[in-house]
């Protein structure tokens, strides 16, 4: 796995929220204390408690974070998840940004559990895409793992796909992958095709894993008889949670679903401050 700048992050995030300092905490005494809770409101799957954590060790390291659960246990309504003790004026500081890392990565890993679950008993694997938000890659990524689901290429960095403009700029499926095969010879090569002609190019020219772009159904059905286990068959385009296991009943090896990160809403969850603590 690659490693989570956690510590970036989160510096970023405050930085981009306090600026120069939190202007209606200090209407707190400096010396309040309080606790709080976060409580989740819908069902989901746990992520993000490494990010909420490190947003108050930043702020003030003696604020205590005390979670019942962990990234990846699933989470109930109105179920108490964390509770925090601490001063007042870095825990009102610090709980938008806490929040949103963990709204925000609960709700990739909720989405992929989801398609995982919706998959059970195939020998599929739901993948992730290049579609994340900028700046949490690495960190959407770990929440599509805790949700079950598995990572795509990381970048542009670890992995060869060779895509329609890719072949237009090399001339033809062949040449794309030859030149893949020289300059990249540690790295499997897969290749994005639109329709059989293309697939039975890329099938002779060796490829070792097929993204089969939009394919329907029978398209994909077909797909699978004509490769014959010859490479990895990647569907991908149109996927959504209801027809999901129907492709994946086509026979194909992956399904990489672009929504797991691109299309992120966020898992209900807010936060208490106990009254009497003020």
């Amino acid at each position: 796995m690659f490693p989570i700048s956690i510590e970036t992050e989160v510096h970023r995030a405050l930085a981009e929220d306090i600026g120069t300092g939190d202007v209606t905490a200090t209407l707190i005494p400096a010396t309040t204390k309080t606790t709080a809770t976060i409580i989740c409101r819908e069902t989901a799957i746990l992520c993000g408690t490494a990010w909420f954590n490190e947003v108050f060790r930043q702020l003030d390291a003696s604020i205590t974070v005390d979670w019942t659960k962990t990234d990846g246990d699933p989470i109930f309504a109105h179920q108490v998840i964390c509770t925090l003790h601490g001063l007042a004026r870095p825990l009102l500081s610090g709980e938008r940004t806490a929040l949103n890392f963990l709204q925000t990565l609960s709700g990739t890993a909720t989405i992929t559990h989801r398609y995982v679950s919706a998959l059970e008993g195939l020998p599929v694997s739901i993948l992730d895409t290049r579609k994340t938000l900028p700046g949490l890659r690495q960190a959407q990524k770990y929440a599509v793992r805790c949700g079950g689901g598995h990572n795509h290429r990381h970048g542009l960095y670890d992995g060869i796909l060779i895509k329609e403009n890719h072949i237009l700029a090399a001339d033809s499926i062949t040449a794309a992958v030859a030149q893949a095969r020289t300059t990249n010879s540690n790295l499997p090569v897969e290749i994005e095709v639109e329709n059989l002609d293309e697939l039975q190019q890329a099938l002779t020219a060796g490829a070792d894993i097929l993204l089969l772009d939009n394919f329907d159904i029978p398209l994909l059905q077909e797909a699978v008889q004509l490769t014959q286990r010859r490479a990895k068959l990647e569907a991908s385009g149109g996927i959504t949670l209801e027809n999901v296991r129907q492709v994946a009943e086509t026979g194909v090896d992956y399904i990489s679903v672009g929504a797991l990160t691109k299309d992120v809403r966020a898992v209900d969850l807010s936060i208490r401050f106990t009254p009497e603590a003020f």
